[in-house]
């Protein structure tokens, strides 16, 4: 029997990108207790029906999305030192409000908004009860989707180091005043699918006064489990004679903020202490470079994986993960290989201490101390029947915290205490 609660999901995308994997999942774990829920998206990449993409356009409409997005882009750019971090203006023209009116949800869910999707002057509109599940930063800045540290999201941005601005009204101050005065009557639950995230919306000046719950991303345990070693090394040519460190991440290494750099360190004081012929490295997300960087140890690069049986025979195979990012919210990558029974090892930062218990399913070192990363790796690998156990805690504590039937059902309460 069904559940009588007609739901609208908005994220971007359906399939690409970690947050529209993790929306995605929750989309499907939600149908599968019962509950109607649509799945609406600017771009649409998967066949599945409850996913609503955009709405057939002419040439000409095409043309103008394309150059609403450009000139999003345009406007910030204006600053630019920004390097490749992202920042969203969100000032695109949209048609969501009379798309998700003509579905008349119980509840409209947002995640992961921007890139052309949703105007920030478009909440105000939807008038049903909104839960925004929050992915990165960007739903309570001026506009940068993680801030580096600078913390001005809790007064009212400007001067923001990320458009390397000098001025206390720059465009982050105006995006900061957009949200501001469209939002300020506007009931929102809040959702932070980590307790860092959930402690800085708390601190935010714009989301301070909303509800805000935490409830993790979830996934499919009987799909992301652990196979067997040998075949998945044999599947993809990888020695069976070696210890194999895994490093995955899109943009895995050029962008800073995913802390290649950390890495690069780490494996050369490996090499130094005598691991450069016990160990190799494993980087999805990105191709080998022209000129790569010598790491004291061989690297098998897999570019980018479309499936998720490649993402599983890759996390089986490898005796542990890296994740040296510099700030991270609730990574898919870090929950995908627990899941599998491959420890992780990362920094002490944002939501890694959600999912790793320190010297139980992983590693947690000192943040951006790559010597202490380095100890974490060798740490992981040099006991056999430590290993062992630290692969077997990964998993039990994925299945018992984050199975995506578990996570649905959280939200299907949330739902149902907003609606009374």
């Amino acid at each position: 029997m069904g559940i009588p609660l007609n739901l609208v999901m908005l994220n971007t995308d359906d399939s690409r990108g970690g947050a529209a994997i993790a929306t995605y999942r929750l989309h499907t774990g939600l149908r599968s207790i019962g509950v109607d829920s649509h799945l609406m998206v600017l771009n649409k990449y998967t066949d599945d029906p409850t996913v609503v993409g955009p709405e057939p356009q002419t040439i000409w409409q095409k043309a103008m999305a394309r150059f609403y997005l450009h000139r999003d882009w345009r406007v910030s750019a204006h600053y630019l030192a920004k390097g490749k971090n992202l920042f969203s203006p969100a000032k695109c023209p949209d048609k969501l409000a009379r798309r998700v009116s003509a579905i008349n949800p119980d509840v409209v869910h947002l995640f992961w908004v921007t890139f052309g999707f949703m105007k920030i002057e478009t909440l105000k509109q939807f008038n049903k009860p909104i839960v925004w599940t929050l992915h990165d930063m960007w739903p309570f800045t001026g506009g940068c989707h993680y801030d580096d540290e600078c913390g001005r999201f809790r007064q009212s941005c400007g001067k923001c180091p990320i458009l390397s601005s000098g001025s206390e009204n720059d465009l982050s101050r105006h995006i900061w005043e957009r949200k501001r005065k469209s939002w300020r009557d506007v009931p929102i639950v809040v959702v932070a699918t980590s307790h860092w995230l959930g402690d800085m919306a708390r601190s935010s000046s714009l989301f301070k006064n909303q509800r805000i719950e935490v409830i993790p991303n979830g996934i499919d345990t009987e799909r992301y489990k652990p196979l067997d070693k040998r075949a998945a090394r044999d599947a993809y040519g990888l020695p069976q004679d070696k210890h194999l460190v895994l490093f995955s991440a899109f943009s895995a290494t050029t962008d800073k903020r995913k802390g290649n750099q950390f890495l690069v360190h780490a494996l050369k004081i490996m090499a130094q202490s005598g691991w450069g012929e016990k160990a190799e490295l494993v980087v999805i997300g990105a191709s080998a470079p022209e000129d790569p960087t010598g790491l004291g140890m061989k690297v098998h690069y897999m570019g980018r994986l479309h499936d998720e049986i490649s993402q599983v025979l890759l996390y089986s195979a490898a005796d542990v993960t890296v994740a040296p990012s510099m700030q991270e919210n609730l990574s898919n990558t870090v929950m995908e290989s627990l899941s599998c029974g491959t420890p992780v090892v990362a920094f002490n930062i944002g939501g890694m201490p959600d999912m790793i218990e320190h010297q139980r399913s992983g590693y947690l070192a000192r943040p951006f101390d790559s010597a202490d990363l380095a100890a974490g790796i060798m740490w992981v690998l040099k006991d056999k029947t430590r290993h062992n156990m630290l692969s077997q805690h990964a998993r039990n504590t994925v299945v018992e915290r984050y199975a995506l039937k578990t996570v649905a059902n959280q939200y299907l309460a949330l739902y149902q205490s907003i609606q009374k």
